[in-house]
């Protein structure tokens, strides 16, 4: 029977599957964003191409299957079909919190799926708040050494640890101690948050403090707030936690705010991203890479491939938008004019 950390991830897996964990009258904000149809788009559709790169490593096209879970049975299953499916298709991946991967002996295939993702770029994951509670970056440089990560992200997550109930709550002074680790490590770190959101403000202080690239995760999609007010057994936690239900900074928020204080950085857009059009919007307005987490979730319980079903689908959306507008390359559809943002068309610029 699993106990503890193993058990909480195996709860916020299953809620994240069976319940309305979205939050309230919150959305990623990419519905004010449209195309402008390109009913004479001079390219042919079989020479679109979706190849980039990320962490220095060529990816055959710009999605991340975003940070989930790990540290369960379940979990187990479900990261080796992501990471066989990841492999197949050419996305990077990312795991879900390793702090478990050292904190229990259960369960620790969950995390070991470089053998099933060889060569597409991985990405390990702790929370940035275990900096203030006995971490630093050697646990995050063994972190690194036993999954065979390329890199490692710091997440952030304030507002879920204040409604989890073995949550941790001290973020005091992590700026100085995130900058630690990201000197003394021999990888990239990034930082993402968790769903409610990374703005210009924060994203530059971390920028400057040594983090490589940033994945907004903003809101829109998965509200930790409300998964751990269904996991809770204090009544006062799931009472209050009822008043956060909207909270968060839309992911389309995130770009472009991110962007406005750093024109260069390497940007993650996860967070609500549900098809290959929501990719497509991300892309237009300033993100380098786009993270599905929860569309993949279901298909990764049964099989990998079903996850490869769900990943062609998100890719042929992709195509088929980049047809409707004329973009070859992803380069062409991040530079693209045939966008309209909150009803301004770029096309009468």
């Amino acid at each position: 029977m699993e106990e503890g950390i193993n058990k909480r991830k195996t709860e916020h897996i299953r809620h994240c599957l069976t319940d309305n964990v979205e939050g309230v009258n919150k959305s990623t904000g990419l519905e004010g964003i449209s195309f402008i149809h390109n009913a004479l788009p001079e390219i042919n559709f079989a020479d679109i191409q979706l190849s980039t790169s990320f962490l220095d490593k060529p990816i055959n096209a710009p999605f991340l299957v975003s940070s989930m879970t790990g540290g369960s049975e379940l979990a187990a299953k479900i990261n080796q079909n992501l990471a066989t499916a990841a492999e197949e298709k050419g996305w990077a991946i990312g795991l879900g919190s390793t702090r478990a991967l050292l904190e229990s002996d259960a369960h620790k295939e969950s995390f070991l799926v470089r053998k099933q993702a060889p060569t597409v770029p991985l990405i390990a994951n702790i929370g940035a708040v275990q900096l203030n509670y006995g971490y630093g970056a050697e646990e995050c440089q063994r972190i690194v050494d036993l999954t065979g990560a390329d890199s490692i992200y710091l997440h952030l997550n304030p507002l879920q640890e204040a409604v989890q109930d073995e949550g941790d709550l001290n973020f005091e002074n992590l700026l100085p101690k995130i900058e630690k680790v990201c000197s003394e490590l021999n990888v990239p770190v990034g930082v993402k948050e968790v769903g409610f959101g990374i703005d210009g403000t924060i994203a530059k202080k971390l920028y400057d403090a040594g983090i490589s690239y940033i994945d907004v995760a903003g809101a829109g999609g998965t509200s930790w707030s409300q998964v751990e007010k269904l996991r809770s057994t204090d009544p006062l936690k799931k009472a209050a936690a009822e008043a956060f239900n909207s909270w968060g900074i839309p992911t389309k928020d995130c770009i472009v705010s991110v962007r406005s204080e750093l024109s260069d950085v390497p940007l993650v857009s996860s967070g609500g991203m549900k098809t290959g059009m929501d990719a497509a919007k991300a892309l237009t307005i300033g993100a380098d890479l786009v993270g599905f987490a929860r569309s993949l979730l279901k298909a990764a319980t049964k099989s990998d491939e079903a996850v490869i079903q769900t990943m062609d689908q998100i890719e042929l959306e992709l195509k088929m938008t980049m047809f409707g507008i004329g973009a070859k390359t992803i380069s062409d559809l991040k530079n693209t004019k045939r966008v309209s943002i909150m009803g301004k068309s770029l096309l009468e610029e």
